[in-house]
């Protein structure tokens, strides 16, 4: 039977399961190993370890050496094996020199350096998911933010692409308010609606009830067209319907706006007239938009 090196975490007391290891010995069980319900489990690689604990450095890590039969998990991440011998010890300086691509990190799954967040693949994060550079919040791409989702740079917002914004959902810069297009603004800014200025803020509109029936009646760009549909012309321009059973049609302005007015006509009248509540509203701007005719 091959080797296979590998590697395990244990408790601090070097127990896993209620079992006690110890460095430098080896350990058998007469039964064929069967993943997930009997065996010494280990991961190939040490990161995968980390899907069943904590990353936590008061946590024992080893390299082994499985020398018995093998039974894998069926996504591969996780191995079992009757013949398990526990190496050595890993320091957690070395742990982190192992799931970490970058250096300097303390996180986990860092490509970048000096970040104490997870997955990053910027620097010097405190957060998790960031791409950019020294963020303490969460999945920014940008730099020095403090915020969550931030693209731009030095925000303590949230949602912003633009810089230096106070405030949530900016596209513009040096902003204490949120929602805002423009530069150094602290009121909440009015909206253009239907190429006329409202009294509706941009967060009128999101929260606005009106929005979520044209949300709900949005026909997407794309349809599956599956195989027993396809004609002969789209079978040879689309071979892949052979791997998928379908392609993905683009539909036409025209079959967007065939549905979107089928859609519409389901509308209760109250929900209709919801939606020509909003401000400024024109018919022939709508209809030139989204293809429904308000008046059929």
């Amino acid at each position: 039977m091959s080797e296979i090196k590998g590697y395990k975490v244990f408790n601090p007391d070097w127990t896993c399961k209620g079992f006690q290891y110890e460095v430098g010995k080896s350990y058998e069980m007469d039964k064929k190993p069967i993943a997930c319900k009997q065996g010494f489990h280990f991961c190939e690689k040490l990161e995968d370890c980390y899907s069943c604990y904590n990353f936590d450095k008061n946590n024992k890590v080893a390299e082994i050496t499985a020398y018995g039969d093998i039974s894998v998990t069926k996504e591969g991440q996780k191995s079992y094996t009757n013949k398990i011998k526990i190496e050595r010890e890993l320091s957690w300086k070395e742990v982190l020199a192992i799931v970490n691509i970058g250096d300097c990190n303390d996180g986990f799954g860092n490509s970048g350096f000096g970040n104490t967040g997870h997955f990053n693949t910027g620097h010097f994060n405190t957060g998790h998911y960031n791409r950019g550079c020294s963020n303490s919040g969460f999945e920014n791409s940008g730099s020095y933010n403090h915020g969550f989702n931030n693209n731009g740079d030095y925000n303590s917002g949230n949602y912003n692409s633009g810089n230096y914004n106070i405030g949530d959902c900016n596209n513009g810069d040096w902003n204490k308010t949120d929602f805002s297009s423009g530069c150094f603004n602290t009121v909440k800014q009015k909206i253009f609606l239907f190429n006329k200025i409202s009294d509706w803020t941009l967060k009128d509109w999101k929260c606005s009830i009106a929005k979520e029936i044209l949300d709900s009646l949005a026909v997407e760009p794309t349809q599956k067209v599956y195989e027993e549909n396809m004609t002969d012309n789209e079978k040879e321009a689309h071979p892949e319907y052979q791997i998928t059973g379908f392609y993905l049609k683009e539909l036409t302005q025209e079959e967007m706006a065939k549905k979107n007015q089928k859609n519409w006509n389901k509308l209760s009248q109250k929900e209709k007239d919801i939606v020509m509540a909003i401000p400024n509203f024109d018919k022939s701007i709508f209809k030139e938009i989204t293809g429904i005719d308000v008046d059929k």
